[in-house]
């Protein structure tokens, strides 16, 4: 198993495991993989030590954990975070706007009204609006945010 450090060209770094450096160059040219976070294809292999298992090595100490009660970090707490760890957030909050609201498809612009005028119930929704449907419901007063939702969270991996 060949466990390498990717980079797509936003800079977004993720590490993928592989059969063989064949394996990996066979995927990269064949365009499989692809950024989990924002879905860029053009895909980087990072130089990389390779991780050695020493016995006797020591562990080193968590890091205190940053943030809220709530599991939710403030805005100066986020701002701090190394890249990795800010995508990690990322990831987690995107998980939790999938889980806690209903994907209504493209019917996102008319439901997102009617739960504005108080014809359908109060509640998350989720779905696809172009952009001018989006700066329509702005402009009515609808609050609305684009959000980039990753490929692999879209559906389960296997």
């Amino acid at each position: 198993m060949k466990v390498l450090d990717l980079q797509c060209t936003h800079g977004h770094s993720f590490e993928g495991w592989f059969a063989s450096e064949e394996d990996y160059l066979g995927q990269l040219g064949d365009e499989l993989l692809e950024c989990p976070l924002c879905g860029d294809k053009g895909i980087a292999k990072l130089p990389s030590a390779p991780r050695l298992n020493l016995s006797g090595a020591g562990t080193a100490e968590p890091a205190p954990a940053q943030g809220r009660a709530d599991g939710l970090s403030s805005d100066a707490a986020v701002a701090s975070l190394p890249p990795a760890a800010m995508q990690a957030a990322w990831m987690q909050m995107v998980r939790r706007v999938l889980a806690q609201t209903e994907d209504v498809g493209e019917r996102f612009s008319e439901e997102a009204r009617r739960i504005h005028y108080g014809e359908s119930e109060q509640r998350g929704i989720r779905g696809q609006a172009t952009r001018e449907q989006t700066e329509e419901l702005l402009d009515e007063g609808i609050a609305v945010l684009p959000l980039p939702i990753p490929a692999g969270l879209k559906e389960p991996l296997q």
